[in-house]
């Protein structure tokens, strides 16, 4: 669906450029003309893209996308406008690739009040620890003996975190962190908890489980963590259909790209209400 607003949004956009000068009756070539043009090249593409993401229901995405866009020229302000508020420092947590801390990364990028200090992963294959290198962000590679018994919470301490993101970590969060952190650690769930969570519950695990009873719906969970697995109070959750011919790897698609496009503002919205 992203791919197909793009391709009508570009079609659409070339086509009324052409049109429109013809409507207007200017002349060909003249500085009118080609101000109109430029007019629908960059004025009306803007436009055009989110009513046709909205149509074919991505309006978040590319609503993100135009925000972006007009922060990066100064033509809107920071999601965060107050000056009275505080900087809000963030650790993502990750064991895998990593995709879904390149977009919180992304996402936050050039925003004043909201940093992103440091990258803890427990596994140093991880494509996350490029992620990291690439964009100098700290780093800090743990082990799994240690995490069980210290939680690495005087580490932890020198970084002033304030919440406390797990962006697929695997390993589950000893006692000692979620005391030290009560209320500041959040996750994301491949599916619609409470229902395919627990031990063992990620990745391929839960879309193949899905499918197996043969479900008409999954989604993503966020919610804050607690002691147990993938238990602590829903913050947001949201629906994808699953249909008839649906695969682990189609399946997997749909999850992901809901992860991308609700992660990122969800933990923008926490930081705010906690202003």
């Amino acid at each position: 669906m992203i791919l197909l607003t793009f391709t009508f949004t570009g079609s659409i956009t070339a086509w009324l450029s052409n049109r429109i000068p013809i409507w207007l009756l200017l002349e060909k070539f003249s500085w009118v003309w080609w101000l109109s043009k430029i007019g629908v090249f960059v004025l009306g593409y803007q436009v055009l893209i989110l009513i046709i993401g909205f149509c074919l229901g991505q309006f978040s995405f590319f609503w993100n996308y135009e925000k972006k866009i007009l922060k990066t020229f100064g033509l809107i302000k920071n999601s965060l406008p107050n000056e009275n508020l505080s900087v809000r420092n963030i650790c993502l947590f990750a064991s895998g690739a990593g995709s879904n801390v390149e977009k919180i990364i992304e996402y936050f990028k050039g925003n004043p009040y909201i940093n992103i200090v440091l990258i803890v992963c427990n596994n140093p294959n991880a494509g996350v620890i490029s992620i990291a290198t690439r964009e100098n962000i700290p780093c800090l590679l743990i082990q799994k003996s240690i995490l069980s018994k210290t939680g690495y919470v005087e580490s932890l301490a020198a970084y002033k975190i304030d919440l406390i993101v797990l962006a697929g970590f695997l390993l589950k969060v000893p006692d000692i962190l979620i005391e030290k952190y009560k209320g500041k650690i959040i996750n994301l769930h491949p599916a619609l908890l409470p229902e395919y969570g627990g031990a063992g519950m990620y990745g391929a695990a839960v879309h193949k489980a899905v499918l197996a009873d043969n479900r008409k719906e999954s989604g993503i969970t966020i919610h804050h963590v607690d002691n147990e697995y993938d238990h602590g109070a829903i913050i947001f959750q949201k629906k994808c259909e699953v249909n008839e011919t649906e695969t682990i790897e189609s399946l997997t698609g749909k999850i992901r790209a809901l992860e991308h496009q609700n992660f990122a503002p969800i933990i923008e919205s926490i930081l705010l209400k906690a202003q």
